[in-house]
C-alpha cells in the first residue's frame, strides 16, 4: 500500500458531492449573487413606482427618473383612470386576456386530450401538423391576409384568434395526459363514462398544476401582446394597454395633450408630469401579473418540469 493511499481521507458520507453541505464561502457567494439579482429586479421597479407618484418639481430636480421619494402626487393615476384612452385600453386588455385565456385553454386541452389517446382519427397527421409549426411559420404577410380576409380588421377577435393555440403548450399538455395511467381510463369506460366525462372528472383534476401554468403562459402572452394590435387595430378605442404604452414611450405621445389639470385633495388643481403618466401606465401593466403569479406559483415548479428527463 502506498503512502498516498494510506493518508487519503475516506468519505464517510454516501451522498454525492453536489449534495454535500455547502462551505461558508459557497453560502456567502450564493447569498451575494441572489442579493444582486433581486436588487437588479427591484431597483427599476421601485424607480418606476416612485417616478409615477412624483410631482413635476421632484422629477425636474432629479433630472428624470426619481429614486428617493419626496412629494407624493397621485395625479398621474387620476388621469389614466379618468375615462380616457388608458382606461379604455385597460378594459380592452382585460377583455382580451380573460376571453383569450379561457378560449385558448379550452381549445388546447381538447386538442391535447384527443392527441394523447391512441387510435384517434388522423392522430399522427394532426400531431405532425402541429409539430410542423415549430419549424415553419407562415410569416407576417400571409397572416395579415388571412385575418383581414376573414373580416377581423378592427375587431378584438383579431387579438385572440391568431394566437388562440400554442403548439408548445399543446405538446406539454399532451405529454402530461399521456403520463396518466391507462387503468384510470379503462375503469372509467367500464363504468360507462364517455370521453368528455373522463376529461372533466378524471383528467383535469389530475392536471391542475400543468393547466394552471399553461393558463398563466396564455394570460401573460395576451396581456403583453401589442404587435397584433399594430397590424390589425386602427381604432384608438380598441387599442390594448401595451400598444398605448408603446405609443407613449416610443412615439412620444401623451394623454395630457389636452392640457386638462386634475384636482387632487390636499394638492389642489395640478397638471400631471408626462413622465409620471408614462411610468404610471408601466405600473398598471405590471401589477396584474404580480397579483396573479402568487396564486399560480405553487403549481409553477411542478408544471414546468412536465416532460423533463427523470433520473
Amino acid at each position: 500500500m502506498s503512502a498516498d493511499t494510506a493518508i487519503r481521507p475516506r468519505r464517510t458520507s454516501l451522498r454525492p458531492a453536489w449534495e454535500e453541505k455547502p462551505t461558508l464561502i459557497g453560502q456567502f457567494g450564493k447569498g451575494t449573487i441572489l442579493t444582486l439579482v433581486v436588487a437588479a429586479v427591484l431597483i427599476p421597479l421601485w424607480t418606476v413606482l416612485v417616478t409615477s407618484l412624483s410631482s413635476e418639481k421632484t422629477i425636474n430636480e432629479a433630472g428624470g427618473y426619481v429614486f428617493i421619494p419626496r412629494e407624493f402626487n397621485p395625479s398621474a393615476y387620476v388621469v389614466i383612470f379618468s375615462g380616457g384612452q388608458v382606461t379604455d385600453a385597460i378594459l380592452v386588455s382585460t377583455f382580451v386576456t380573460v376571453v383569450g385565456t379561457a378560449l385558448s385553454l379550452v381549445v388546447t386541452v381538447l386538442a391535447a386530450y384527443g392527441l394523447s389517446r391512441p387510435g384517434t382519427l388522423w392522430h399522427r397527421s394532426i400531431l405532425f401538423y402541429f409539430l410542423l409549426t415549430f419549424l415553419i411559420y407562415p410569416g407576417m404577410i400571409p397572416s395579415y391576409l388571412v385575418v383581414t380576409g376573414l373580416g377581423l380588421k378592427d375587431n378584438l377577435l383579431a387579438l385572440i384568434l391568431p394566437t388562440a393555440i400554442s403548439a408548445f403548450n399543446l405538446v406539454v399538455l399532451r405529454a402530461f395526459f399521456m403520463s396518466i395511467p391507462g387503468e384510470l381510463y379503462d375503469s372509467a369506460r367500464i363504468d360507462g363514462a364517455g370521453e368528455l366525462r373522463i376529461l372533466w372528472r378524471i383528467v383535469l383534476p389530475l392536471s391542475k398544476a400543468v393547466t394552471a401554468v399553461v393558463g398563466l403562459f396564455y394570460a401573460v402572452g395576451y396581456w403583453n401582446a401589442f404587435f397584433n394590435a399594430i397590424l390589425y387595430i386602427d381604432r384608438n378605442d380598441l387599442q390594448p394597454v401595451q400598444r398605448v404604452l408603446q405609443q407613449f414611450i416610443l412615439a412620444g405621445q401623451s394623454p395630457t395633450s389636452s392640457g386638462t389639470a386634475v384636482a387632487i385633495p390636499g394638492l389642489g388643481s395640478t397638471m400631471p408630469p408626462s413622465l409620471a403618466i408614462k411610468m404610471a401606465v408601466v405600473v398598471v401593466t405590471i401589477v396584474p401579473a404580480l397579483i396573479i403569479y402568487p396564486f399560480i406559483q405553487r403549481h409553477f415548479t411542478k408544471g414546468v418540469i412536465i416532460g423533463a428527463v427523470k433520473g
